[in-house]
């Protein structure tokens, strides 16, 4: 086990410049966390950087699904959906306290996309591929019981639904948890450290990475045999640091999610949607909210300065009133967004048309493995493509010989609980451990889903404060420094907690009692602590503002 905590990133930098590693990472997403994951529990000597906070980018942006492949049906792309559906099983019973059921109505009106027989055969056959368990096989559902599972649909011309599962995450959570399974057995990982460029042997292939740590102002070298480009939405930034200009590279597709309180849009019943230009969104309740999303429009530009426009916001708001007629939603009862792009591939010389959506994994002519494109359901399988070529490589250099991957049968961090089968047990006994530890049955309830086996943890965490924040928020927040490696305050309200997004509200209460405490604990300089505000207050801006 190597140190995932704050208090002791020193170590961990000292750890990356003395020691000389089978493979690094370049990039901390759900893809680089799944990468270190595989390649650890392989044997590998494993390091991984990330030049901002973890999931900072797509993977805390996504639409929160850890989807079956429904969609790729309409292209008839069958490979896809099964090994999708698959996947989704697998990550589900990996980490079952960041992975949810969520049962999805897909409602079909006259002149819509779908109708009955297209919707019925289509879900029967997504049964079949993805290999969905019985409980949670398609039904069809009449128009009236339509309307008892989702009184807000549109009326005019529904003709009634099927009703199929989808599987809800927190998408940021579950790369945390991914990435503190790569530490616990061993992988060294370090965020705020930005590639900066490589170092070459006599033969001119990549043999490290140099760093620029950003938290201390510290530049040093990582030795290793192999290096990953995972850096999604750049990792064209990272190729043309090894000189490839050429070639495949992406193209940035924006997605954007408006979030509304229920008591404005009350939503009890997932819905998967036509939109009147026939593209398919979802509407979906979670923690007394509901969130729509999303749009598909190319970007251009930083992807860390994006935020929604007035027409990302309108096209939602006017997707909302078409289907959902009765709800009278409009700008003002926005509380929340988010904004993300999708890295799609498209290789030099090919039509725009031919943009791919599937994952890619290349070798430039200097030894740097890229891996760009798929989907969150499917880090996993990408994770395990990717180490199968870093050990086939060894092997051939070294002789040396790597056991397969054990990843599919593996817990990620809080996921050792059992099972999916065993998740309702082991709720009902942590709510009990809480309770006796003086903890209310709901914060209880609220702490083993959130950390899952991990939750003793926190319970165990003395309460220490200098500031009078509650005891729920001053344990979520120590664990977060101590076994977590959140360094501001935006990480923990935005990746460790997801309160930006859902809870908005706990965010402005809890701003300066944060700040307070993360000064005490960092030992933040004046300073520090203004530039952490500052941060703070600017993920807000771009969650509650257009641009």
């Amino acid at each position: 086990m190597t140190t995932f905590s704050s208090l002791e990133r020193q170590t961990v930098v000292d750890q990356l410049q003395a020691e000389a590693f089978d493979v690094v990472v370049i990039g901390g997403g759900i893809t680089g966390a799944g990468i270190a994951l595989d390649a650890v529990t392989r044997g590998l000597k494993t390091a991984l950087i990330e030049m901002q906070d973890f999931a900072s980018g797509t993977s805390s942006r996504s639409t929160k699904l850890v989807h079956g492949g429904l969609r790729y049906l309409k292209q008839f792309e069958m490979k896809e959906v099964a090994e999708l559906g698959k996947e989704r099983a697998i990550v589900y019973e990996n980490g079952p306290h960041v992975t949810t059921p969520e049962r999805m109505l897909l409602p079909f009106h006259k002149g819509g996309t779908f109708g009955s027989f297209s919707t019925s055969i289509g879900l029967k056959v997504y049964d079949f591929l993805a290999g969905v368990k019985k409980s949670e096989r398609r039904t069809m559902l009449t128009v009236a019981q339509t309307l008892k599972k989702a009184p807000l649909v549109k009326r005019e011309g529904l003709q009634g639904s099927g009703m199929y599962v989808e599987y809800r995450t927190d998408d940021a959570r579950l790369t945390i948890e991914v990435m503190k399974a790569a530490a616990e057995k061993g992988a060294t990982i370090i965020n705020y450290a930005t590639a900066e460029g490589f170092v070459y042997d006599e033969q001119n292939h990549i043999s490290g990475v140099r760093v620029n740590e950003t938290i201390g102002d510290q530049k040093f070298t990582i030795q290793a045999k192999k290096v990953v480009n995972a850096a999604g939405p750049w990792v064209d930034e990272v190729k043309t640091m090894d000189g490839a200009s050429k070639g495949k590279h992406l193209i940035l597709s924006k997605g954007i999610h408006l979030v509304f309180d229920q008591s404005v849009f009350p939503l009890q019943q997932a819905i998967y949607f036509d939109t009147t230009d026939q593209r398919m969104i979802f509407a979906i309740p979670r923690e007394g909210k509901t969130y729509v999303g999303t749009t598909d429009t190319f970007y251009e530009g930083d992807p860390k300065e994006m935020q929604m426009t007035k027409e990302d916001r309108n096209y939602i708001l006017n997707a909302i009133q078409f289907m959902f007629p009765d709800v009278r939603v409009s700008k003002e009862d926005v509380e929340s967004s988010w904004a993300g792009v999708r890295p799609l591939v498209h290789e030099e010389g090919k039509s725009p048309s031919e943009i791919s959506r599937k994952d890619e994994v290349w070798v430039s002519d200097k030894g740097l493995i890229t891996i760009a494109g798929g989907k969150l359901t499917g880090y996993r399988k990408m994770a395990e493509t990717v180490v199968n070529k870093i050990v086939q490589q060894l092997t051939n250099e070294t002789g040396r010989k790597f056991p397969r991957s054990i990843t599919k049968h593996f817990p990620i961090s809080g996921g050792d609980i059992g099972g999916s089968a065993n998740y309702s047990q082991f709720i009902g006994q942590a709510i009990e451990r809480g309770r006796k530890l003086g903890f209310t049955e709901r914060e209880s309830k609220h702490l083993a889903a959130l950390y899952g086996s991990n939750v003793d943890k926190v319970f165990n965490i003395p309460f220490e404060p200098v500031s009078d924040m509650p005891r729920i928020l001053y344990v979520k927040l120590r664990y977060a420094i101590e076994h977590e490696m959140t360094m501001k305050p935006a990480d923990f309200f935005v990746r460790r907690t997801g309160d930006l997004y859902f809870h908005i509200d706990n965010v402005y209460a809890g701003k300066s009692d944060v700040l307070e405490e993360m000064t005490a604990i960092l030992q933040w300089t004046e300073g520090q602590r203004t530039q952490a505000e500052r941060e703070l207050d600017e993920e807000i801006r771009k969650a509650t503002t257009v641009k």
